[in-house]
């Protein structure tokens, strides 16, 4: 196969700059000479490629859209081709990176206090210290109002106790960023592994999302000091708050899924003879699909480039993530099953990876937020009435 150029169809690049480029390639080498060559065996082992953090650390990949504290201080368009190219490689390798800068960095960097951010943040920034998100529990995903996690105060100290669930990075990390329900609403705290009471496990059985480490987190009378508190953290807006950061990575990464999807197919067509012997991209239903392809992942490239440019001029609204989200997620999951139909029967087999990028697709368009629940926080926006209340 020829070297991955990107897919290019409405001259995107002419609506980036010389430093956005310059960071896309570097993230495209990256995919290309560090993920490429390792991420079928890991997906295949069930395993996160782990020695491959202190390089994207090096390369300034976690938190490259915050200011200060070790982070690269990126454009959020830059932030967005870093994992376009990352999820080109791999759904679990671009989730890492959005958990790690998304939601422990952004909220210690938005809510936490200077001490926080001194102590946490560079050492997150390079990848010597990794953390996790607790939102979701086992009873609440969709709902995270009703979530039953609690934390109540025990003289200068508070005790949490519960559950939380599908919890990325959960028993890699050294800290996790837990939000749980107390007398005064939902607060955001630092729970530190080692932490008597706090345990993890992981989630095993996954058919899908399989090079990334999934888990649970349970608090049995966990006692945080109140240093260990998010300061600015109040309510659950600010939960969701971060979510939104998450979701916006989200719409970018899957569109190098659906790019790698496209062009492993694009070029199979090219040499894939049937009947007459003439390649099968001469065929009028394979090039139906290949520009119906084409033409989604280019309507997806502009709204993320749109999304982005309102993310850096502070315009950007999370019902306009929504739909970066719902959209871009759902054309990528059809192009890879669009493209796992050209292959054929090759198209199961992990010679070639979208049988993987379509099981970690779907994973993706549940987590952060489902289609369902995007469409109608849209449809709230649209209308002014809520129908998920």
């Amino acid at each position: 196969m020829t070297p991955f150029r990107g897919v290019d169809y409405l001259h995107i690049d002419s609506l980036l700059n010389d430093e956005e480029k310059l960071v896309r390639q570097t993230a495209r080498q990256f995919t290309e000479d560090r993920v490429v060559p390792i991420i079928k065996d890991c997906y295949n082992q069930g395993r996160f490629p782990a020695e491959l953090i202190p390089e994207m650390g090096e390369l300034g990949f976690f938190g490259a859209n915050l200011e200060g504290y070790g982070c690269a201080g990126l454009s959020n368009v830059e932030y967005g081709l870093i994992m376009q190219e990352l999820e080109r490689g791999d759904s679990g390798l671009r989730s890492f990176v959005s958990v790690q800068g998304a939601l422990v960095m952004y909220p210690i960097h938005t809510y936490g206090s200077e001490e926080q951010r001194e102590k946490y943040l560079p050492l997150l920034a390079e990848g010597k210290l990794i953390g996790c998100f607790g939102l979701t529990e086992p009873g609440f995903g969709s709902n995270p109002g009703g979530m039953t996690t609690t934390a109540k105060r025990d003289g200068e100290d508070w005790i949490l106790n519960g559950e939380k669930t599908w919890i990325t990075n959960g028993t890699a990390a050294g800290v996790a960023v837990v939000w749980a329900r107390t007398p005064e609403g939902v607060r955001g705290f630092l729970v530190e592994k080692g932490t008597p009471g706090f345990t993890s496990s992981d989630i095993h059985g996954k058919l899908s999302m399989r090079a990334s480490v999934t888990s649970s987190l349970a608090f049995n009378d966990c006692r945080i000091p109140e240093s260990q508190r998010l300061p600015n953290a109040i309510g659950l807006k600010t939960a969701l708050g971060c979510l939104s950061q998450a979701r916006y990575g989200i719409g970018w990464g899957v569109l190098g899924a659906a790019m790698d999807c496209f062009e492993t197919a694009r070029q199979y067509t090219l040499v894939r003879k049937q009947f007459d012997d003439r390649p099968i991209a001469t065929h009028q239903l394979v090039q139906e699909k290949l520009a119906w392809m084409v033409t989604e992942i280019t309507k997806g490239q502009l709204l993320a480039m749109q999304c982005g440019r309102l993310k850096d001029g502070k315009k950007l609204d999370f019902a306009h993530v929504s739909m970066l989200k719902r959209n871009n997620v759902a054309i990528a999951l059809d192009c890879a099953r669009l493209s796992r139909d050209l292959l054929g029967g090759n198209g199961i087999i992990d010679d070639y990876p979208i049988m993987r990028h379509m099981c970690n697709l779907e994973t993706v368009k549940t987590y952060e937020g489902t289609d369902h629940i995007h469409a109608l926080v849209i449809g709230e926006r649209v209308t002014g009435l809520p129908a998920y209340r």
